[in-house]
């Protein structure tokens, strides 16, 4: 067995999400002693921690274990020794970054937006290509236990010929008056790519594509809910972009899709996403953590009215599907089939062009809100 080390340009290290899922995974593999590969070898993860301040930088050193930190980009990419750049800053930066580090020669893992447009996003997949570099993008949410479980069911058939989704994902955002918000400020300004669908419609996009069937086209309207809030340090702004969305799709094979997403809901459900897929023979509900399966013996065959209050639990009619137990880091997950691509060729299905496909569709679902129609999504790459 050998100990092979992997070096890791971690652009956006001071972000949330950096410290809450990506460097926790990364630090978990090292004090496992790396990831085993398919031979017996280990990738040992050694981070180049990257962000526009030293001084934030130092904390998240101290806090990883990750000791190697600097605010100079172009010095990060100029170590021949680090062949893996990651990216997770900010949104409208996200760009430049991959394309200075293609031009670099790394191997690229980025997460979602990778782009504000297709053209762009399919320059980004080009250049890569051309440079004969390996990429991938964080496609988290489809290695939750509770989605991949319903994954599994789906393909298994038991749900029969299927017939229509509804996807139901938000919570309140506070808007800095009573409380402070939970979402960085720069999600709500268009100049540093925030919007809703930008974020979110991505997300949207590989889960219908790997779970039911591939999006072709949408009809979408958004809204700016809370025009006005506060920032990190308490000074007003206003918001111009969307922080609300509803928007119907229609799948390959005839299925409809109803994706209702906002930041100005509450939640009363049993997880803050929830994806329900009706078919013929059956439906099932998934969440990050939990699935449910409902078949056709256990389908209510009594009527329901409106007019008359029902005394049983809808709930009742559903069965719970066995998912992995414990707290999942699906973020790991996408990490470790990525290092596995990268050191020993194993697949990885979502290379830049799956990351192109969401920018696709948010593009598609701004369009289709702006003109009030149906927007068609032809095929990529």
């Amino acid at each position: 067995m050998a100990v092979r080390r992997l070096g890791i340009i971690f652009n956006g290290a001071t972000g949330e999400l950096a410290r809450r899922q990506h460097l926790p995974a990364l630090v978990a593999m090292r004090e496992e002693g790396g990831l085993a590969l398919s031979n017996g070898d280990r990738v040992m993860p050694d981070v180049m921690l990257v962000g526009r301040s030293a001084e934030r930088l130092a904390p998240v050193a101290q806090a990883t274990g990750f000791t190697r930190f600097t605010d100079d980009m172009g010095a990060a990419l100029a170590n021949a020794e680090d062949t893996l750049f990651f990216d997770v800053g900010a949104t409208g930066g996200r760009v430049e970054v991959l394309k200075r580090a293609i031009a670099a020669g790394k191997h690229i893992y980025t997460d979602k937006p990778i782009a504000p447009d297709v053209p762009t996003a399919m320059a980004l997949v080009a250049a890569a290509d051309a440079a004969g570099v390996k990429h991938g993008t964080v496609q988290d949410k489809l290695f939750l236990p509770g989605f991949a479980t319903l994954q599994s069911l789906i393909r298994s058939g038991v749900l029969g010929r299927l017939l229509e989704v509804r996807l139901e994902m938000g919570r309140w955002i506070w808007d800095g008056e009573l409380h402070p918000g939970q979402r960085p400020s720069w999600n709500y300004r268009k100049k540093d790519g925030g919007g809703l669908i930008l974020d979110m419609f991505p997300h949207w996009r590989y889960m219908l594509d790997h779970l039911v069937g591939e999006v072709q086209s949408v009809s979408a309207v958004a809204r700016t809910q809370i025009p006005r809030r506060r920032d990190e340090q308490g000074a007003p702004y206003e918001v111009d972009v969307e922080d609300a969305v509803f928007a119907k799709l229609e799948l390959a094979g005839g299925v409809m899709a109803s994706v209702n997403c906002s930041w100005a809901t509450r939640v009363r459900r049993d997880a803050g996403i929830q994806v329900q897929v009706d078919g013929t023979k059956g439906s099932a509900v998934g969440g990050p953590y939990e699935c449910w399966i409902q078949d056709e013996k256990q389908t209510p065959v009594e009527g329901i009215s409106a007019a008359i209050k029902m005394t049983r639990s809808f709930f009742d009619d559903w069965t719970p599907v066995p998912v992995p137990t414990g707290m999942v880091n699906s973020y790991r997950a996408g990490w470790e089939k990525f290092i596995r691509h990268l050191m020993e060729g194993a697949p990885f299905p979502y290379p830049l062009v799956e990351g192109a496909k969401g920018v696709q569709l948010a593009q598609a679902a701004y369009r289709s809100a702006a003109e009030r129609r149906w927007v068609d999504l032809p095929k990529l790459g």
